[in-house]
């Protein structure tokens, strides 16, 4: 776990069935939100660190990271969250873990090509506030896709050109830098908004 000094959040994150923790969204967002008062931790699923190249089924992501959660030992309020289907997952369990928010990164809105077979339901669920940061490429689901307005207490993130990786074109409208950028401040702001501050005011 990257630990701040002074944390008031700590936010658990987990990968997409492509890639791990080394994916560039949640490599950005350990790097900087620490020194703002964000614990992040980082959660591998035992498919990965099994060395296997295909992710488990949906159920037992959930299994993986109810485990992850359960074996923080924190005091702060928890966000869960992930990439793709690191996002469906946190969305699924953000309530049962007591999570005060859900950060659903790439959310795959629908597999590509094939809008009809929506995922929407699945960001329902989650039932606390979440953030949604979402390629503005993304073949899983562009940001026009997601319903206007979102559904319950759901804010979109959009950053300009990025794909489902949220890697953007050398001559797109930001850079990787700026795209990362954009990726933690959005991510810092809706927690001081929508976590830190509802603590708050409870």
């Amino acid at each position: 776990m990257r630990r701040a000094r002074r944390p008031v959040v700590t936010l658990l994150l987990s990968h997409g069935a492509g890639g791990g923790i080394e994916a560039r969204d949640l490599a950005a967002l350990a790097a900087g939100l620490p020194g703002q008062g964000v614990n992040v931790a980082l959660f591998e699923q035992p498919w990965r660190r099994a060395g296997k190249k295909v992710a488990s089924p949906p159920a037992t992501l959930d299994v993986g990271l109810r485990a992850a959660a359960d074996a923080l030992r924190v005091r702060t309020p928890l966000v869960v969250g992930g990439r793709s289907a690191g996002a469906r997952s946190a969305a699924r369990t953000a309530r049962e873990l007591g999570a005060r928010g859900c950060l659903a990164l790439s959310f795959p809105l629908h597999p590509p090509g094939k809008p009809e077979k929506s995922r929407l339901e699945e960001l329902e669920l989650a039932g606390v506030p979440t953030l949604v940061v979402q390629g503005e490429r993304d073949p899983f689901g562009r940001p026009e896709e997601f319903p206007d307005p979102l559904p319950g207490r759901t804010d979109l993130a959009v950053v300009p050109g990025a794909d489902h990786g949220l890697a953007v074109p050398k001559r797109g409208p930001v850079s990787e830098d700026e795209a990362m950028a954009i990726v933690v401040e959005s991510t810092l702001e809706w927690i001081i908004r929508e976590v830190v501050g509802n603590a708050v005011a409870r």
